[in-house]
């Protein structure tokens, strides 16, 4: 039964695609307006500052070539691959891009999952040029190095901060390794997720979103946060960046120790999720539970869980997180799932920025890739990327 509601879920999204691409023209989703409709912007747009205040731009493009390619390997329909073929030359001009760790978001599920479908080397070479963009942001202090998240590196205010959100951008970097046969990527992110370790992960195990380091001593100046309730709180979707990112730091270095970290993250994210199995959109909104939800972090989390039990050396763990992710997906298919056609997202009450009133109790495109890759490692292993190969005891 488990499998019926995830393979209907992947053919829910195949459908909804093929309906909504003729509307789209040449922008790209990113979440859904409360009537249901998708709100678009270009592939075009970079991140920068306006005045004061950071843009992320867009950062969604390459989730939608990414579901278009899941659809592709659900349905062997070759429409869906054109389709996405089509969508690779508007995100192309982003492997440039040097203002943003996310180029790992755009590049990760778009050109890569492509690379590993198709083989065709011009993919495996643009996703190539965007992890170089992403390791030159590698910034080197006396107590270590981390990835600058925002800005031009030329730009002190970008060269200080990082983002949890980084983690999640790593396999850019991991991918390019293999790929490229150069370790210095391979080097570059776990150099990363050491620092991250020692900058943002609480002594009860929660995370900070975002963390400003003093340039000359590697030090944390501050822990705070922009989508999150409160500098001090814990940010779901942050813990679930987390999560991910340090599953996939142990896939790449074949270190125990980096699972290890991702287990003790989960644990603290399960515990402080509860039953419901998807969080509120902070876990210290005062609100609670009259706060709004958010289905991403579990799409993210089920996704990184899936990974760790293909990766963990012991069986039994291994086979209760395979579960705790299937518990998940089939929480996220029964409760969550938009099948009403009016509602053009996959997953509803995602929630993209509260403190910004933007995609609250919405479909996000990153939480829609997100479970529709959960949902593919589930069901078609090794289809969209390699399964992990499991660490040793």
């Amino acid at each position: 039964m488990t499998e019926r509601l995830l393979l209907d879920a992947l053919d829910l999204c195949a459908r909804k695609l093929l309906e909504d691409e003729p509307t789209l023209g040449v922008e790209f989703p990113y979440v859904t307006a409360p009537s249901g409709s998708w709100s678009t912007m270009p592939a075009s747009l970079s991140a920068g500052y306006r005045g004061k205040d950071w843009s992320h731009g867009n950062w969604f493009c390459g989730f939608w070539v990414g579901l278009l390619l899941i659809s592709y390997l659900r349905t062997g329909d070759e429409k869906y691959l054109r389709l996405a073929e089509e969508r690779m030359l508007l995100v192309a001009q982003r492997a440039e891009d040097g203002n943003t760790h996310d180029i790992g978001f755009i590049f990760y599920p778009s050109a890569i999952a492509a690379h590993h479908i198709t083989g065709e080397k011009r993919y495996g070479d643009l996703a190539l040029r965007a992890a170089e963009q992403l390791r030159r942001r590698l910034i080197m202090t006396p107590k270590g190095s981390y990835i600058s998240s925002w800005g031009p590196l030329g730009d002190e205010r970008g060269r200080r901060s990082s983002a949890i959100d980084t983690m999640a951008n790593l396999p850019l970097l991991y991918w390019a390794g293999i790929y490229h046969r150069d370790a210095s990527f391979v080097l570059a992110g776990e150099a990363h997720a050491m620092m991250t370790r020692g900058a943002f992960i609480r002594p009860d195990h929660s995370t900070y979103h975002a963390v400003e380091y003093d340039l000359a001593t590697g030090e944390r100046q501050r822990g705070f946060t922009f989508q999150g309730s409160a500098d001090e709180s814990c940010w779901p979707r942050g813990q679930a960046w987390a999560i991910y990112g340090y599953v996939r730091t142990a896939e790449a270095t074949g270190k125990r120790e980096y699972l290890d970290l991702a287990e003790t993250l989960a644990d603290y994210y399960l515990r402080r999720t509860g039953p419901d199995l998807v969080p509120f959109w902070d876990f210290d909104d005062p609100a609670i539970p009259n706060a709004p939800r958010d289905s991403s972090a579990s799409a993210i989390v089920a996704s990184a869980l899936l990974d760790l039990a293909a990766l963990h050396p012991d069986e039994q763990k291994a086979a209760q997180w395979r579960q705790q992710a299937l518990d998940m997906l089939t929480v996220l298919c029964q409760r969550y799932l938009a099948t009403e056609p009016s509602h053009r997202g996959l997953l509803r009450q995602g929630c993209y920025s509260k403190p910004h009133n933007q995609g609250v109790e919405s479909a996000v495109m990153f939480g829609d890739f997100f479970f529709a890759e959960a949902l593919c490692s589930a069901t078609m292993p090794g289809k969209l990327r390699a399964v992990p190969k499991r660490l040793r005891a």
